[in-house]
């Protein structure tokens, strides 16, 4: 049996208050990354998704207009506005390309998101774990521990000072 030099219980009290200090900050730090994902998550599966499909729409809708205009300007053949309904046509082609480019990058994140974030969520999840699980049994031996130490020192937890007012 090894004998232990206990020179100062509040230490091992100090200790375990700073644990508990430290567990509570730990899971809020480890929560938030967990909102966090979830927000990404749901940026890219819900506000993104709706923008760009709706971008794609109002595109292809813009399209449809100038290929109408450029087969009006067509039939007139006027020069000058051909020129111009071509540029415009044009244009709209870019940018219906554009939407759905950013399309495929949208869904190309989300699968990879979803491939590269779980292994990191399996990681805090297991950290909190630890943090409820064995640092919460810590926390216990230490209360025993303070415990113990205050027995076989003969040590009371200090009672709270009586005031006059607070007199019976």
């Amino acid at each position: 049996m090894s004998n232990a030099q206990v020179s100062s219980v509040e230490a091992i009290e100090a200790f375990r208050a700073d644990l508990l200090v430290f567990i509570s900050n730990a899971r809020a730090a480890l929560e938030e990354v967990g909102s966090d994902l979830l927000r990404m998550r749901l940026w890219l599966e819900n506000d993104q998704r709706r923008n760009w499909e709706g971008q794609l729409r109002v595109r292809q809708f813009a399209l449809e207009r100038t290929q109408s205009e450029l087969f009006g300007a067509r039939l007139s053949q006027f020069h000058e506005t051909m020129v111009e309904k071509q540029l415009a046509h044009r244009r709209a082609q870019v940018a219906v390309a554009e939407a759905e480019d950013k399309l495929k990058r949208l869904k190309r994140w989300e699968r990879n998101l979803e491939h590269d974030a779980d292994p990191l969520l399996k990681q805090v999840e297991h950290m909190q774990n630890f943090l409820s699980g064995d640092l919460g049994r810590g926390v216990i031996q230490l209360d025993e521990l303070i415990k113990s130490l205050q027995a076989y020192a003969g040590i009371t937890s200090p009672a709270p000072k009586k005031t006059e007012n607070n007199t019976a």
